[in-house]
């Protein structure tokens, strides 16, 4: 049964500015900038060095939030300005004039190709982000916020899914992250698609009967079902808009409804097969037990999900660890950011 987070390793709080207070002593000797970009938004957090701390021990000094930073999803140009909002926020919930950090992570989806680490490492040279500077992908982030060590399996549902293991000696394998036409099954995308496609066969008499019907009505201010094709089709929503429906099938799933619990349960078991693909880097002639790291809006506000995923990858035989809730990825990026400072 997953668990809120726990840290493992070296604490890092929130410490929150004075009002009408400037740290004027901070300064790029002791400021970190850790950031987790994805699909529907992208958190930045600005830390420094904890006091009397004989170690790399980080307390968060400012967080800022904008809109989706994964270029694949939105282009490269409204990506890098939501990159660059969010960092700006977070130096001024600092109270802090924005200037080069010591180091920076940037754990973001889609960034896991040469030429999208490239342009993105272009994005942070032109805004003199830090000389030290490293980008991963999402999955990343997960790993170092959600595992004792370091290394185990990460797994990502948010507006997408993904998949990440990472053995203690350093190597990764991935699976998933095919974006919303090819893959992303656990997603909330393709949960809310498998819930709107569930109640169009319920309309014509082909599936069964479902609660969700009058729901998806409502939620999207219709009258009719026959409103539901210009709806969809005519451009109103985009994918985020889509994405957040699928609290329609997860409450219905709540509420005991057969045809929100067998589209919850077939998304939940193909992300787990996912999964324990990439996680078989870690199991190949090993018996320890593997930590497991959850991630994204779906598993982390739906236990029902995150307990259908854990079940799935235990019948395929893998043996978990400590499995932990995160809820706060870029918090993995300062703990990477500060390992950049040893």
């Amino acid at each position: 049964m997953p668990t809120r987070p726990t840290d493992h390793r070296s604490p890092i709080t929130d410490q929150p500015p004075s009002p009408n207070t400037q740290h004027s002593t901070l300064t790029t000797n002791d400021v970190i900038l850790g950031i987790d970009g994805g699909g529907t938004r992208t958190v930045a957090l600005l830390a420094r060095r904890r006091a009397q701390s004989a170690g790399h021990d980080f307390e968060v000094v400012g967080r800022g939030v904008a809109g989706p930073s994964n270029h694949q999803a939105v282009g490269k140009d409204q990506a890098l300005a939501a990159l660059d909002e969010a960092v700006n926020q977070a130096f001024s919930a600092a109270v802090v004039a924005r200037a080069p950090v010591s180091a920076a992570c940037l754990g973001l989806a889609g960034a896991d190709r040469p030429a999208d680490r490239e342009m993105l490492s272009h994005w942070a040279a032109s805004v003199s982000l830090s000389d030290r500077v490293r980008i991963e992908n999402d999955g990343r982030l997960v790993l170092a916020a959600g595992t004792p060590d370091d290394w185990g399996l990460a797994v990502i549902a948010g507006t997408g899914s993904f998949a990440l293991a990472r053995t203690p000696d350093g190597r990764t394998a991935r699976a998933g992250g095919w974006g919303y036409l090819l893959g992303d099954d656990c997603g909330a995308y393709s949960i809310a698609l498998a819930g709107l496609r569930a109640v169009a066969r319920a309309i014509d008499g082909s599936g069964p009967p479902t609660a969700m019907t009058n729901e998806f009505l409502r939620r999207l201010g219709l009258a009719t079902a026959a409103e539901l094709i210009p709806t969809i089709y005519g451009g109103s929503l985009d994918r985020a808009a889509i994405a957040a429906l699928a609290a329609v099938v997860t409450d219905a799933d709540l509420a005991d409804d057969a045809t929100a619990q067998m589209i919850l349960t077939s998304e939940a078991d193909r992300l787990a097969a996912a999964a324990h693909a990439a996680a078989r880097i870690l199991t190949a002639g090993a018996t320890a037990p593997v930590p497991l790291a959850f991630a994204g809006s779906v598993l982390i506000s739906c236990p029902s999900v995150a307990d259908r995923l854990a079940s799935g990858l235990e019948g395929r035989g893998l043996h978990l660890g400590p499995v932990q809730l995160v809820d706060d990825p870029a918090r993995g990026a300062i703990r990477l950011a500060g390992a950049m400072l040893k």
